[in-house]
């Protein structure tokens, strides 16, 4: 709850206050104080500051007492004047044509999923995923409600999880790779931006945010294989095994004996 209503701009304490409101109205400002454990001085500012952000009244009397706005009430208000301030900041801020592709590195998982949720936020037709069952639900609320945008959603998942989505593709996993391997993802926005990295492994979770067309050629390219492998995988699963190995094993080493190509695989 607490974190929630950091989230739309009250400070911790506001938040704290608002609460105490919210559970019992008609409270003094040494009520609220004595139930938050906080200075009065401190509540108080709190109060005035709730009050200018529309979240809490003022009863008048002796002594005045406080009322939380009811929380329906604030949240509409609140996002009525954020539609208004990002209408003024877009027409005021538009975006320069760019001159180049860019780069952008982020490291650390938060900052990652940031990105990538600002990204799915955005898509207005598509978004590809390409990821490890492990990192599934750290995306998975971002492309439900991009899904509910009507955006097409598909997930790539190399593992087993369950997942409500409507267009999952699931690859089963070697169990011989090590725990520790990294775990690389891509999510491909509407054919044209991108966010690629990895988790796990034993280096600093790290990600590259482009709309470099190479880039995002790659990565079509990428969709489109696994697609069709999947197609095929599903026509002739028990043939391939039978040629090749439950996971391509015999294809590959033809590739590491024959042409010396140990760097395959």
């Amino acid at each position: 709850m607490m974190e929630l209503l950091t989230k739309i701009g009250l400070s911790e304490l506001e938040a704290r206050c608002y609460i105490v409101l919210h559970e019992q109205s008609g409270l003094s400002g040494y009520e609220v104080a004595k139930r938050v454990s906080v200075s009065r001085t401190n509540v108080y500012a709190s109060l005035r500051s709730l009050m200018d952000k529309g979240a809490c009244r003022l009863i008048d009397g002796d002594p005045v007492r406080y009322d939380a706005v009811p929380i329906e009430q604030l949240l509409r208000h609140l996002r009525t004047e954020f539609d208004q301030t990002a209408s003024l900041l877009a027409q005021q801020l538009k975006t320069p044509p760019k001159e180049a592709p860019a780069f952008y590195n982020w490291q650390g998982q938060d900052a990652i999923v940031t990105a990538a949720q600002r990204l799915i936020a955005n898509a207005s037709r598509s978004i590809v995923v390409d990821l490890w069952a492990e990192e599934l639900s750290l995306f998975q609320p971002a492309l439900l409600e991009a899904e509910s945008r009507e955006v097409t959603v598909v997930v790539i998942v190399l593992g087993d999880i369950r997942s409500s989505l409507n267009n999952v593709i699931f690859h089963k996993r070697d169990e011989a790779w090590p725990a520790h391997i990294e775990r690389k993802f891509s999510i491909l926005c509407d054919g044209s931006s991108a966010v690629l990295g990895s988790f796990g492994g034993e280096r600093r979770l790290s990600a590259v945010e482009t709309d470099h067309a190479a880039v995002v050629e790659v990565l079509k390219n990428a969709f489109y294989h696994d697609l069709l492998m999947t197609h095929i995988e599903t026509d002739f699963g028990p043939q391939l095994s039978e040629r090749y190995g439950s996971h391509y094993e015999q294809l590959i080493d033809y590739y590491k004996r024959e042409k010396g190509w140990e760097w395959i695989g």
